[in-house]
């Protein structure tokens, strides 16, 4: 079949390169049967784009710049059945030559041939390798939404793509950031915290960007800032929903230029510092109601991570209870008793795995020396239902 022939079903069709000339191309194979067509320079963007749209068809690059083209067809089909992936090689010269595969959901192969470009669709069977959704370090979990989070992980760690992860408090974000620091090649560098809503607002710019001797009164001598602090490693800004609005624009300077400048200072800095960002508040509003830019939004979701809260992946309580009582118990070889562990996977969890550790850490205080943890021992954050599932009023 020709090029121009090319099957493309209504809607959305995402062509996903940094090589400017391929994307013409496919631009003018597509036509305009195939609906809106939208650009993405790298992995990151289209990933972030197939989060925030409706596609039926995503073209993709394997050169990509940024991302492993292979992990994120299977992460595409994974999380986006619906998606139709098709991928093609611009590394020959001039594209001749170029081979790609079809998503095996296809069920069937095609070829396309034009000129000088010759593209041959393969079909490509696009197995999830069981290391890519193994556990990450520090974090428990089997589940489904575990699993995917463990993949998306795995792909952007080797990269120095800025991610946004987010999900409710108690959910392990922080977790997720150091994974990502010590699966990257950054894993013996620095990996700095920031927490934004600890932070008072007069002091947030200072001690993202520090200061110069003289500064302002109290300034003692010259302070680097986290940023600097972070040089070659990873800078984790938790609570990213809560930086003020004049930081915000400063922040994203940053993450434009990689350069940063003391206060009290006419000197810029160049860092080479990977950002990792967290929320548990719904960022998208928040642009909405003008409290975040959201120039700076899209630069920090270029590549999102969402946890799940606990409610949702229930199946996880018992490894997470048997892991948690070995690290509280110690030699006591804590262990439940019936009636409390059905306490426990009957209850909403409104704190998520956090608020699960803290119970636990209570009840093992209240059994006193006993290794047998009752109904009795186990106190909740919030009150529990007439089902004895716990509830946020």
């Amino acid at each position: 079949m020709t090029a121009a022939a090319v099957a493309v079903p209504n809607g959305g069709v995402l062509v996903a390169s940094a090589n400017a000339q391929l994307r013409e191309r496919l631009l003018s194979k597509l036509g305009p049967r195939s609906g809106p067509v939208h650009i993405a320079s790298g992995g990151a963007e289209a990933f972030a784009k197939l989060d925030h749209g409706q596609w039926q068809m995503l073209i993709l690059d394997r050169q990509l710049p940024d991302l492993n083209a292979e992990e994120l067809v299977d992460l595409t089909n994974r999380l986006y059945p619906g998606v139709q992936v098709l991928v093609v090689d611009s590394s020959s010269d001039d594209m001749k030559g170029a081979a790609g595969w079809r998503s095996s959901r296809e069920g069937q192969a095609g070829s396309v041939n034009s000129q000088p470009t010759q593209l041959r669709y393969l079909e490509h069977e696009t197995g999830v390798s069981p290391k890519r959704d193994e556990s990450l370090p520090g974090m428990i979990g089997e589940a489904e939404p575990m699993r995917d989070v463990y993949r998306m992980v795995r792909l952007v760690a080797r990269r120095n793509t800025t991610v946004l992860v987010t999900g409710p408090s108690g959910s392990g974000k922080e977790l997720v950031a150091r994974a990502i620091h010590r699966l990257s090649a950054r894993a013996t560098s620095s990996f700095s915290v920031l927490n934004c809503a600890a932070i008072p607002e007069t002091l947030i710019e200072s001690e993202l960007f520090g200061y110069a001797r003289g500064a302002f009164t109290g300034a003692a001598q010259t302070y680097a800032g986290r940023i600097l602090a972070a040089q070659g490693g990873t800078l984790f800004l938790d609570e990213i929903g809560e930086l003020p609005l004049n930081a915000q624009s400063k922040l994203l300077r940053f993450l434009e230029h990689k350069e940063v400048q003391r206060l009290g200072s006419a000197e810029t800095s160049k860092v080479d510092v990977r950002v990792v960002a967290a929320t548990n508040r719904d960022l998208v509003e928040l642009v909405k109601s003008k409290q975040f830019r959201d120039d700076l939004f899209f630069r920090l979701c270029a590549f999102p991570i969402n946890l799940s809260p606990l409610a949702e992946r229930r199946e996880d309580i018992p490894k997470l209870v048997a892991y948690f009582l070995e690290q509280i118990g110690g030699q006591r070889r804590l262990r439940l008793d019936f009636a409390a562990e059905q306490m426990l996977e009957a209850y909403a969890w409104p704190g998520n795995v956090r608020e699960l550790q803290q119970v636990l850490e209570r009840a093992a205080i209240l059994a006193e020396d006993q290794p047998l943890i009752l109904p009795e021992h186990l106190i909740f954050s919030f009150p529990r239902n007439a089902n004895g599932a716990g509830k946020v009023a």
